[in-house]
């Protein structure tokens, strides 16, 4: 292995983010809450209707931004989930290399035409440190890569 691949590998390593699948469940929520709710409640009071419509628009960026604040990435200590748009949710989470059961990616119709992938993360020890992720870009890819990487630190005895 040249030096430049193993300086590549130590560097963290952006994986996935979420699918536009992802964003469909928010848009379709906000067309419906800014286009009809708010609009049923600007027709009783102007003053409700705005302030609704204020309302309902500050939830829908806020998800849509929470959703895009999904980062997956690995370095050479594991592999972590970033996420979080207020400063008091920001964080990270994750599994280490050492902790690593499987990555493992669930196949269905919508899954395979989308490519958007519900994946899993376990955790050797603990199931409530496994990290599940829905809506992942390529995730089947994802999974492939994790795997493959785990496995040579596996076989080159370098997880301490």
């Amino acid at each position: 292995m040249s030096q430049m691949s193993v300086a590549v590998e130590e560097m963290e390593l952006t994986l996935a983010r979420k699918s536009w699948t992802a964003y469909v469940g928010i848009v379709l929520l906000g067309v419906f809450l800014l286009l009809i709710v708010a609009r049923a409640i600007w027709d009783v009071s102007m003053l409700a209707g705005l302030i609704s419509f204020a309302i309902f628009s500050a939830f829908v960026v806020y998800r849509f931004l929470s959703i895009k604040s999904v980062r997956l990435y690995s370095d050479e200590h594991g592999i972590w989930v970033y996420s979080g748009v207020l400063p008091w949710e920001k964080g990270v989470h994750g599994v280490k290399w050492r902790d690593l059961d499987d990555a493992v990616y669930f196949k269905s119709m919508f899954s395979w035409l989308f490519k958007s992938y519900t994946m899993r993360l376990g955790h050797r020890f603990t199931k409530s440190s496994e990290i599940i992720l829905t809506h992942i870009e390529r995730g089947d890819q994802v999974v492939t890569a994790i795997n493959s990487r785990h496995e040579r630190l596996v076989r080159s005895e370098s997880l301490a």
